[in-house]
């Protein structure tokens, strides 16, 4: 779908986002929440943007558009910056309203 993507690059987006959001979430939003909830929760999340971000290049390659605008010259736009927030939180809020 997206070649200049790596399964290197892919784990250790993983790991890099996940210890930040845990740490973050941890030390700043809530100290006392269960650590292996917190680390579940961003590690599913962290695979969730990683989704978004392969859903739409796919849509990208489909329609034969190389960016969804010229704002970001050779950042593939606006919506490439947004695209793995607009899944992980639509995935969030599912999860939050359903388990938490």
């Amino acid at each position: 779908i997206s070649p200049n993507k790596t399964i290197e690059g892919s784990l250790i987006g993983l790991i890099v986002s996940t210890s930040i959001a845990s740490v973050f979430y941890l030390f700043i939003i809530n100290p006392g929440i269960n650590v292996g909830i917190v680390i579940l929760i961003t590690f599913i999340l962290s695979i969730i943007g990683q989704v978004g971000d392969l859903v739409f290049s796919s849509i990208k390659r489909e329609f034969e558009i190389k960016d969804y605008s010229n704002i970001i010259p050779g950042h593939g736009g606006i919506l490439d910056r947004f695209d793995s927030i607009a899944f992980v939180s639509l995935f969030y809020i599912i999860v939050k309203l359903l388990f938490l």
